[in-house]
């Protein structure tokens, strides 16, 4: 089967076609009056403009891409624009194109005027049918939609009041329909009795409407009437229904007939119709169905024995409670996990810190300390707790710049705490166990390590870090947090201590006798691979962000030894921050001296040479040579490839069983190899194949592909190959350039084939037959050449006879001589091994350690078969991580990794240590002694002269080292 290919990489190419393109498209926006992003963001990538452009539009433009499925997700892949969630991808890739390209694709592509950007980029891009939209149809479109869908909010006036809902599904949607207005009726006042209906509405005959017509005069006058007024309670209640359902009630009540009189109308009815509306404020009672939280939580609280629900200004749910529905709903999210945190209620403040965990995990990226006055101070307060847990202490925050002596338990707010670690050991331990703690223990250790969790949590936000740096207080609570007994139950809080360490390090300088620097150089000696790690790097970090230097002062021999020893280690993440603090740590001159004192810097020199090899990939490459001494040159003519080889019979056999492309895939992998100085014609390797083949599928009644297909697959297989038109004068040769013929085909699984060199007699051709294995050579000789027939076993028949060594250029028996059948056989027998193990590999390149064998050597080994003259330099490459300018992609690749590290640390070395203490002692000796430096060599030359050989091995090899180790020969004067 085809080969899998690659994914697409998404990437900006600023070629003279991508700047034209840019520019029209920024001179047509400006044309529209639209906003033109010339390279928006998708993620962390910037969309190719024109590249999208093309793509979409091969697919048949936005309409098109539009009406089909998922067919946004596709363009996405075919771009190489999809990251993780792909309906977000998809939508943003369509709004990028809508905003950007689809008017200009109407007017280029489609030579029409586009739609104004009123309705166009100015509008969502839900939907399609671009080309078609005009002002009036779009509109239409829009309230339509609006209607059907119920989604308009406010009710339609022309809509009947009594008409029911078609669904309930959209008459869910929308907003309550207002009842039908309600009338007073005036009723007959010359009874004395009260009649039933006299308070409310009375039937009236057919077309009075609700009231006297006309025709039918009252026979009272309105001064007369006794009937029941209406409450201002219930006027109130019903006019704040009204309002709430879409109007007043004398917005949406209207006299049927206008031809009444208003001195008919009762007096308290025109009072409450003309006069203002008066509202008084209503309590609502909380119940399950209203308020099933806060009405839960009183019953909780009657069930505890608290009569009374506390009240006051701390919490916002509980300003809700006593405030109308609906009228205001207090503070958000935010402030109320605030004001929850600062109330001093523990039920409160487990709320908002639960909350507060959630929101900086969610909303990280938005949630500020900056914006919430307070937040950092209640957080850090709150997780200072944690001292009354495990000591006896409660720790206080005094933020008065008068005070010069503070109290054992009082830390200094505004320059932080220096003696904090000796208070620290002062303090008087409670008997805390891992496996047995009271519930008021577990509940209150919760809380406090969602506090310090938030706040891990939010300085991963660098504006965060900034803030909280320059919070003094939080230095001391990342030293007592750090310096808590080690308990099981206290390893949660001090792994999120060394993460808001690691993040607010950057903006910190710290000097060697910091606390916080002096509890992180601690924490290396844990047996915790994540305390390690994160204490390396919280220490690398520091005085990043700043323009100070970070002298990593006063570091403990024993944790300069451990980190040698873990360069042995088989642990790249943990050898990545170990060489990160080492390139900080040699590069000031004092430390190197204390690293020469307490430590054996040849053996870090040693473990550094090494690890220039880390995760190296070595391979050999063939260059042509020049032919009368010169050096190759590009605008050489390409080298055509030798002779096609045949395709031995047992390989035949299998490419014959193959179905197309894979077998034209396995033929070319087996009979050609990647060459970039190479070239074959196409006809040749055409007329190679159909010459295998053509009879052979044509007798078995098989297909054989066609020569076009067969040219592209040649591609497929190796990408480097492709083919290419050469002029030669008037002429034009068809050439595939990137590829060669084998010196000897290779089998599918790798193993190279070799010939058999049997001559029947002098000056005769070669067998020319091919082997994978010297056992079958073996017994092709004894059966094809020396004419002798295996028994039933297998095995052949020992005998005398006159036997001569056909393998060419063999000069041992070039004549029959009496010998035995086996004595011959062993003389064979070293042909073939020789043979066998010089075509054993997938190149024709000798194996790792034959390449590193002199070549004096190598000539030996294989003295029975003569050396041909090569046509090619064969050289070794190493390749080692590399990275690539995100700002300029099209840039060389640059080192990086650790084998970058190893060589600035050995950089480092170089040029120190020639200024420390212990060099002038060295000198000082040797002088004393009248020694030469040959004699009594200084430091640079005992650690680094071992190590040169390899030095200049890398060197030649890897390509992207060959510059810093350069420099570092220069500081050596090698």
């Amino acid at each position: 089967m085809a080969p899998t290919k690659p994914p697409v990489e998404h990437k900006i190419d600023r070629t003279p076609e991508y700047e034209k393109f840019i520019e029209d498209l920024r001179a047509f926006h400006a044309q529209r009056g639209t906003q033109f992003d010339p390279e928006p963001k998708m993620g962390n990538m910037n969309v190719d403009l024109l590249k999208t452009f093309n793509f979409i539009v091969e697919n048949g433009g936005y309409d098109k891409v539009s009406e089909e499925k998922l067919m946004w997700r596709k363009m996405c892949e075919g771009l190489g624009l999809m990251r993780h969630n792909a309906p977000a991808d998809a939508y943003t890739l369509k709004q990028i194109f809508y905003r950007q390209l689809a008017a200009y694709e109407i007017k280029t592509v489609h030579k029409k005027e586009p739609p104004p950007p009123e309705i166009l980029e100015f509008t969502t891009a839900k939907g399609g049918s671009l080309l078609t939209r005009t002002v009036d149809n779009f509109h239409a479109r829009v309230k339509a939609d609006k209607e059907e869908s119920g989604d308009d909010g406010t009710p339609s006036r022309e809509r009947r009041v009594d008409e029911a809902p078609t669904s309930s599904v959209r008459a869910s949607r929308g907003l309550r329909e207002a009842p039908a207005p309600r009338v007073i009726y005036q009723p007959d006042t010359n009874s004395s009795r009260q009649t039933r209906h006299a308070s409310g509405q009375q039937p009236a005959a057919p077309g009075s409407h609700g009231v006297n017509s006309p025709a039918h005069p009252p026979a009272n006058t309105p001064h007369s009437h006794t009937n029941t007024p209406v409450t201002q309670n219930n006027m109130s209640s019903h006019h704040q229904s009204r309002d709430r359902a879409g109007g007043g009630f004398r917005d949406s009540f209207a006299w049927p007939n206008p031809s009444v009189a208003p001195d008919l109308i009762n007096s308290t009815v025109n009072q409450f119709q003309l006069g203002p509306p008066q509202q008084l404020p209503l309590r609502i009672v909380d119940t399950p169905i209203n308020n099933p939280d806060q009405f839960a939580r009183k019953q909780r609280l009657l069930r505890q024995g608290q009569r009374q629900v506390p009240t006051g200004p701390s919490t916002g749910a509980i300003i809700r409670a006593n405030l109308p529905h609906g009228h205001l709903d207090g503070p958000n999210i935010y402030e109320r996990c605030l004001f929850a945190l600062r109330s001093g209620i523990r039920a409160e403040q487990a709320f908002g810190l639960n909350h507060l965990v959630k929101i900086s995990y969610e909303r990280g990226d938005k949630y500020k300390f900056s914006q919430f006055s307070g937040l950092a101070e209640g957080l850090t307060e709150f997780a200072l707790q944690v001292g009354n847990l495990f000591y006896e202490i409660d720790w206080t925050i005094c933020n008065n710049p008068d005070v010069d002596e503070f109290e054992v338990d009082e830390l200094d707010g505004i320059n932080g705490t220096s003696d904090i670690l000796e208070r620290i050991r002062r303090l008087k331990r409670k008997p805390i166990h891992d496996n047995f703690q009271s519930a008021e223990f577990t509940d209150q250790l919760t809380l406090i390590t969602e506090a310090v969790l938030t706040i891990r949590n939010m300085v991963m936000l660098s504006d965060n870090a900034w803030y909280m740096s320059e919070y003094m207080p939080l230095k001391d609570l990342l030293v007592i947090l750090l310096q808590l007994p080690e308990l099981d139950v206290a390893v949660e809080l001090k792994h999120s201590a060394l993460d808001i360490a690691e993040q607010i390090t950057p903006f910190l300088v710290l000097g060697a006798k910091d606390s916080l620097y002096q509890t992180l150089l601690a924490r290396l000696s844990s047996n915790d691979r994540g305390t390690i790690l994160t204490s390396l790097r919280a220490i690398g970090r520091i005085a990043m962000a700043t323009v100070e230097t970070n002298k990593l002062g006063e570091v403990p021999p024993a944790v300069l030894q451990r980190m040698m020893d873990w360069l042995l280690l088989n642990d790249d993440e943990l050898m990545d921050a170990c060489l990160d603090f080492l390139y900080q740590y040699t590069a000031n001159v004092d430390n190197l001296d204390r690293l020469l004192e307490s430590t054996h810097v040849d053996h870090l020199v040693t473990q550094l040479v090494r690890l220039l090899s880390h995760g190296a990939k070595r391979g050999f490459r063939e260059l042509p040579a020049a032919n009368d001494g010169g050096s190759h040159t590009e605008n050489e003519e390409i080298k055509v490839s030798p002779e096609i080889p045949a395709v031995p019979s047992d390989l035949l056999e299998r490419l014959v069983g193959m179905d197309e492309p894979q077998r034209c895939y396995q033929w070319v992998k087996c009979i050609f190899e990647e060459d970039a100085d190479h070239s074959l014609t196409q006809i040749a390797v055409w007329q190679a194949y159909t010459r295998t083949f053509a009879d052979i599928l044509r007798a078995k009644n098989k297909p054989m592909i066609n020569a076009g297909e067969f040219i592209k697959n040649i591609s497929t297989v190796y990408q480097a190959a492709g083919a290419q038109i050469v002029r030669e004068g008037d002429a034009q040769r068809f050439i595939i350039r990137g590829i060669r013929a084998r010196q000897y085909p290779i089998s599918p699984e790798g193993q190279g084939y070799f010939r058999c060199k049997w001559t029947a007699a002098a000056g005769d051709t070669s067998c020319s037959a091919w082997h994978l294995s010297a056992v079958q050579a073996w017994q092709h000789i004894l059966v094809d050449h020396l004419g002798e027939q295996p028994l039933e076993n297998g095995t052949f028949k020992e005998h005398d006879g006159q036997f001569a060594c056909g393998w060419r250029p063999c000069t041992k028996y070039p004549t029959p001589v009496p010998l035995r059948l086996t004595q011959l056989m062993a003389h064979i027998k070293t042909h073939l091994t020789v043979e066998e193990a010089a075509h054993s590999g997938t190149a024709n390149a000798p194996s790792t350690a034959e390449a590193h064998t002199p070549s004096r050597s190598r000539r030996s080994k294989s003295s029975s078969r003569p050396l041909e003259p090569t046509k090619a330099i064969l050289l070794a490459y190493e390749e080692t991580a590399s990275v690539r300018d995100e700002r300029n992609p099209n840039a060389p690749a640059q080192p990086a990794g650790i084998p970058l590290s190893a060589v600035l640390i050995l950089r480092n070395i170089a040029r120190n240590v020639g200024k420390t203490r212990a060099e002038e002692a060295l000198t000082q000796q040797r002088e004393e002694a009248g020694q030469t430096e040959e004699a009594a060599p200084g430091y640079r030359e005992r650690l680094f002269r071992p190590a040169l050989p390899r030095l200049w091995e890398v060197f030649t090899e890897n390509r992207l080292l060959a510059k810093d180790l350069a420099q570092l020969f220069q500081l050596l004067g090698a």
